[in-house]
């Protein structure tokens, strides 16, 4: 019996730290971006490999995901909508592909997967953790807002969906951001 309520209570932690509870972090001290740690061109997709210098003068979403994460793949109607709110700005999404699972680090499958959710978006497996590592990462999806000058200026954990409290701050945030 303690064995099962230590673990049921584990899993309700982690549920409650993973899928987020409208968790947000400024980045008062304005870190830069990490340059991207992957240069593979088999392991981008919907871009040629991407330098966090071809992202001067916009402001960056990067999402980290992993396609068997369904509070990441229940975001993915928000950030939809979010491309499309801001298309005719300098606004870019970027992915980050960070696998759980051994069979989330195949190209084919991310590729796979990719197409199924209509990412439009570039995205970058991440399979050695390096980006993740680079970020500071702890959490499936994370969302971090880069001003136009590469600076790291917000980050927001969890499952995010139009009109909830994570979407209205970073939209918020990107609107203030493009005004700068």
């Amino acid at each position: 019996m303690r064995n099962t309520t230590f673990t049921i209570m584990a899993v309700l932690v982690l549920l409650l730290g993973v899928c987020g509870s409208g968790q947000a972090k400024t980045y008062e001290e304005k870190p830069p971006l990490p340059e991207f740690s992957n240069f593979n061109p088999k392991h981008w997709f919907n871009s040629p490999p991407l330098k966090k210098a071809d992202l001067k003068g916009k402001v960056v979403l990067i999402d980290v995901w992993t396609f068997d994460c369904w509070n990441c793949y229940r975001s993915f109607p928000w950030l939809h909508e979010l491309e499309e709110k801001f298309a005719a700005k300098d606004f870019q999404v970027i992915g980050i592909h960070t696998p759980e699972f051994s069979h989330e680090k195949q190209p084919q499958n991310v590729a796979d997967k990719i197409t199924q959710f209509k990412l439009q978006h570039p995205v970058m497996m991440d399979n050695d953790f390096a980006y993740w590592k680079a970020l500071r990462n702890r959490y499936w999806p994370a969302f971090y807002l880069v001003d136009k000058q590469g600076r790291l200026r917000f980050s927001y954990i969890g499952e995010t969906h139009s009109g909830d409290r994570n979407a209205t701050a970073m939209e918020y945030q990107i609107e203030q951001m493009l005004k700068e």
